[in-house]
């Protein structure tokens, strides 16, 4: 009998209830997935089930399916792979392998990704029947692999059980998952993997996984263990690492680093990728098929810390990205002491991942191989598609957040619940000793073996009596120092270039090197003017920038800047990158066009972040010492967003861990009343944190100027002169070793018609001058100068206004300070002896509790031996760094400029 229209349509209606059925599992099936080890909290903060996964038969009926629907055999969509090799299954079949893929150990997050092949990849991976398998040597690698990880753990609180490490224990897991993610990688191609990642764990990775020598690690618990290095140090578990060894699994060459990293979390993040940009360029690797970065993380700091949003947002960017990164969460469901419904406000804590539709796989930590069959597949997701990946790994924290840390105070039920817990080993082993894949002998003589490698090690621990920081480098770098880390000499040859180098520039940096490209008729009178200068052999803040990195890249130096509209300039006096007016996004970067051989220059404007940028950059310098690496700030204040990077990395970097970093903070300074967020770069702060001394009167030696820079910290500068601009830059890569450089670079100075410099100032032979002298009509008699005023930067041009329109030129000097940090005791001194009758005076134009007075002064003072004073001019103390009211910005401009020139201003004052 045929059918009848209504039992067609309830046919067609069920099989698409059947779909629905299929893609709610894909979509939701997470929510259900028994994620948590502890079996008390639900991975995520949602508790609710969804209604339309078939939890209970009565759900149904959601569907409009009955019971008796269970054994009818239904048409598989092509959207889905549980079939196998079958195209028709019945309902009860279908519901059971939708619950085996994605309720039970594994969550998989992946139905936002609006690209279908990826989503089939996906799809394929984890409903494939008996995808799951794996050979007995597979299984005994793992177990091993867990030996290893958790008898170190037990090794290190058996020797040192009052000593903080933050183990890995109750998260054991986390080595053989980073070891499968390197092996897939290297077995796919990828020969170089740079690591970040905090605290927990730390000593276990560098052992098990970097495979660090084991006495190495134990010699640092020594209490009696000497540095030898100079510098602070820092404790054990913040430390990095770089080693080259044979992969075993697949028997190719692997380079491993482990980036140093302070406590701030996540502070890490954009460094490794930036390094690893670096190591990609520098291999011609554009595609990252030889360098990846894997980022480990923990479940609050991944939600709680915004470095981690800004660092997923470059994953994408053309000047940032890396292919595609490996994250892994250990998800300890607890942040020190914070439940994670205080936590956080999303469900999981790698909601974040989100907002770059990275697939996010969930995977119950105590199911050892559920998460290596997830690290897999996550490291072929990266190597197939380059895209970030998310791997979550829920697991515990046996001990609190340190192993001095009670947490039962703040966790009793879950703590109750942990105490219980049969460790993962334990298990893993009970069950591969059950199905007869190991025997228990074969298992106690593996953790005999291991047990016998760390006491071995010990022994040999005990001989060590020196620790050597700079054997834990994270980028090391090959050839640039001697073999004892030192720099080759202590000279700085001269920074200036032949005359006809800078003719060439000049005309390159005027001309539009394309042919059929048409700029925009403002640019062209840019452009104009340019030649002008350049035929006039002067050069303008813009043109002594564009003949500094012209100049290095002839040399074979590499130079990137970043940062937020450093394209153009936010003060529209680059103009590096030009547009073609009549073709959409067709682009000409004149700075590569300038010599057939060299090196490539990389000019990106960055995401709106400071924090994650300025990481990425630091990161990139991290990588070669042959790059002249710049972040400039839109504003020189915005840099405090990125203080972190600052204060942990950038100033303390050396100290800590023995790594030298060139990179150059290009900070736009000064007071224009622009109110008080567009003035001040706050040079205080870099001064407060630079280590010149400044009670100790320095030997000058020939070698002074390399020598006090050696022994900084970081240089801060505040350039007057286009020219000192370039010869700063080019010094940056000519020193026979790497520091931070702080420069305070200008706003309206950028087109001061007395703020220009000539090519004399600028050709070979010439030099960075740390201090300009006074070269006016006051030298012609020194002893008549009643005065000499100090300064630094824009204000210098203020002062010679104003002392030329009250005719006091033969009574007051003028003498700048380019470099202010190292302090440049050798030419202050003379500049102080070359006019014995003058009073002495700091001028600033930042307020007195700010800008560089209680920098300069004690130094000064140590200088003139407390028998002369250094008296201070300059706007008063105040709580906000320049003032938003254009009047008054120009009523104390005109207050401090009165009392420079006041000649009777301090006497009968003490000091």
């Amino acid at each position: 009998m045929p059918s009848s229209p209504t039992t067609n349509s309830k046919l067609v209606e069920d099989h698409l209830a059947v779909q629905s059925l299929i893609r709610a599992y894909q979509i939701r099936g997470h929510h259900v997935a028994q994620l948590d080890p502890l079996g008390i909290l639900d991975a995520d903060l949602d508790s609710f089930v969804p209604f339309d996964l078939i939890t209970t038969m009565d759900k149904l009926a959601f569907y409009d399916l009955r019971e008796t629907d269970l054994d009818k055999e239904f048409q598989l969509p092509t959207t889905t792979f549980i079939g196998g090799s079958e195209s028709t299954l019945s309902l009860r079949e279908i519901i059971r392998r939708l619950e085996s893929t994605y309720c039970q150990h594994i969550g998989l997050e992946f139905m936002f990704i609006n690209d279908v092949e990826q989503c089939q990849w996906i799809r394929q991976k984890f409903e494939t029947p008996g995808v799951m398998q794996f050979s007995n040597e597979e299984k005994r690698t793992l177990l091993a692999r867990l030996v290893r990880s958790m008898r170190f753990e037990d090794f290190l609180a058996r020797k040192w059980s009052s000593e903080k490490r933050f183990g890995l224990e109750g998260c054991e897991v986390m080595i053989p998952a980073l070891k499968t993610i390197i092996d897939k990688s290297s077995e796919m191609g990828i020969e170089n993997i740079i690591l970040g990642m905090p605290h927990r764990g730390r000593l276990n990775v560098l052992a098990n996984v970097i495979r660090k020598d084991l006495e190495q690690i134990f010699c640092q618990f020594d209490p009696k263990l000497e540095a030898a290095d100079e510098g602070s140090g820092d404790v054990k578990y913040h430390l990095g690492m770089y080693h080259e060894r044979i992969n075993r699994v697949t028997n190719r060459n692997i380079t491993l680093s482990l980036v140093a990293n302070p406590s701030h979390l996540e502070a890490v993040d954009p460094v490794v990728q930036g390094k690893t940009k670096a190591e990609q360029f520098y291999r011609g690797d554009a595609q990252g098929r030889k360098v990846m970065s894997i980022l480990v993380h923990g479940d609050a700091a991944f939600a709680g810390q915004g470095v981690v949003y800004e660092t997923f947002h470059l994953s994408d960017l053309p000047s940032y990205t890396t292919n595609g990164t490996v994250h892994v969460v250990v998800n300890n469901q607890i942040g020190f002491t914070t439940d994670p419904r205080m936590a956080r406000s999303s469900p999981y804590p790698t909601d974040v991942a989100r907002v770059v539709n990275a697939p996010i796989f969930h995977v119950n930590a105590d199911d050892p191989e559920a998460v290596i069959y997830v690290c897999s597949v996550a490291a072929e997701w990266r190597n197939t598609f380059n895209k970030d990946v998310v791997v979550d790994l829920v697991c515990y924290r046996r001990r609190g957040h340190n192993e001095m840390d009670e947490p039962m105070f703040t966790q009793p039920l879950m703590y109750k619940q942990i105490h219980r817990q049969v460790p993962v080993l334990k298990k893993y082993a009970d069950k591969l000793i059950s199905e007869g894949t190991v025997t228990l002998q074969e298992f106690e003589e593996e953790i005999a073996k291991y047990d016998r490698i760390c006491e071995e090690a010990y022994g040999r621990s005990k001989d060590k009596k020196i620790l050597h920081i700079k054997h834990w480098l994270d980028s090391p770098w090959p050839g640039f120092f001697t073999v004892d880390g030192e720099p080759k000499s202590m000279t700085c040859p001269p920074t200036g270039v032949p005359e006809d180098v800078l003719t060439h520039i000049g005309t390159v940096a005027s001309s539009v090197p394309l042919e059929d490209f048409k700029i925009h008729t403002g640019l062209s009178r840019i452009l104009r003017s340019r030649a002008e200068m350049a035929q006039k052999q002067t050069v303008d803040w813009a043109l002594a920038e564009y003949m500094a990195f012209g100049s290095l890249l002839k040399e074979g130096i590499h130079v990137r800047l970043s940062g937020q509209d450093v394209e153009r300039g936010t003060f529209s006096h680059r103009h590096h990158v030009l547009h073609d007016q009549e073709v959409d996004r067709r682009t000409c970067v004149p700075m590569n066009h300038l010599w057939p051989k060299q090196a490539p220059y990389t000019v990106c404007n960055s995401s709106l972040s400071e924090y994650g940028v300025l990481g990425f950059e630091l990161g990139y310098a991290m990588a070669s010492p042959n790059a002249l690496v710049l972040w400039e700030a839109q504003f020189g204040d915005f840099h405090n967003t990125a203080q972190c990077i600052i204060d942990q990395f950038i100033s303390t970097g050396q100290a800590k861990w023995v790594r030298h970093n060139g990179i150059v903070l290009l900070l736009p300074h000064g007071m224009e009343g622009m109110g008080p967020e567009h003035s001040s770069a706050r040079p205080e702060r870099f001064l407060q944190m630079s280590n010149d001394d400044s009670d100790t009167y320095p030997v000058f030696t020939e070698d002074f100027e390399v020598s006090q820079l050696y022994d900084c910290n970081w240089i801060v500068v505040n350039c007057s002169t286009p020219a000192s601009y370039f010869h700063v830059l080019r010094r940056q890569i000519l020193l026979p070793f790497r520091k931070p450089l702080i420069i305070f670079t200008p706003k309206s100075l950028l087109r001061h018609p007395e703020a220009k410099s000539s090519f004399d100032q600028m050709v070979s032979g010439t030099s960075f001058q740390r201090v300009i002298p006074e070269d006016g009509v006051a030298v012609q008699a020194p002893g008549q100068v009643r005065r000499l005023i100090f300064c630094t930067g824009k204000v210098y041009y203020d002062l010679v206004k104003e002392r030329s329109s009250q005719g006091l030129e033969g009574q007051v000097a003028l003498t700048r300070l380019e470099q202010i940090s190292p302090f440049p005791f050798d030419l202050i001194a003379q500049e102080a002896e070359r006019f014995p009758s003058a009073e002495l005076v700091w001028c600033q134009e930042e307020h007195k509790n700010m800008g560089y007075y209680d920098y300069i002064s004690p130094r000064f003072m140590t200088i003139l031996g407390r028998t002369r004073p250094i008296w201070y001019v300059g706007r008063e103390p105040a709580a906000a760094p320049a003032t938003g009211n254009r009047n008054a910005h120009l009523v104390s401009l005109r207050k401090f400029l009165d009392t420079a020139f006041d000649l009777r201003a301090f006497e009968g004052k003490m000091f």
